[in-house]
């Protein structure tokens, strides 16, 4: 997969970014929602992957994911972040996934 950030999500993450030691992890949270399709994508600031982890290109941020959530996601994504909501939103130009993905730090 490839993400793509637009500059206020940019702006948003930078400063928990910017000393390299954490980096970004879409989650895809299936917990309560009856199927792994109603799944709730999240970031999630991570200081290391996990077993098992993929790790996506992206510009200006890669992302690690679990491969077996991909199948969920379009392999092309856009990350944006919107001040007014302070929340962050996951589309593709096939879709929006949400926008009001939150990250947990």
């Amino acid at each position: 997969m490839h993400f793509t950030f637009t500059s206020t999500a940019v702006e948003q993450l930078s400063g928990y970014l910017k000393d390299g030691e954490r980096s970004l992890k879409l989650l895809y949270d299936t917990e309560g929602c009856g199927c792994a399709v109603s799944g709730v994508p999240s970031l999630q600031l991570v200081a290391e992957p996990a077993e098992g982890d993929t790790l996506g290109t992206g510009d200006p941020y890669n992302v690690w994911y679990e491969p077996r959530y991909e199948v969920f996601f379009d392999p092309e994504l856009k990350i944006d972040f919107d001040p007014s909501r302070n929340a962050f939103s996951l589309k593709s130009d096939n879709q929006i996934y949400t926008v009001h993905m939150r990250l947990l730090t």
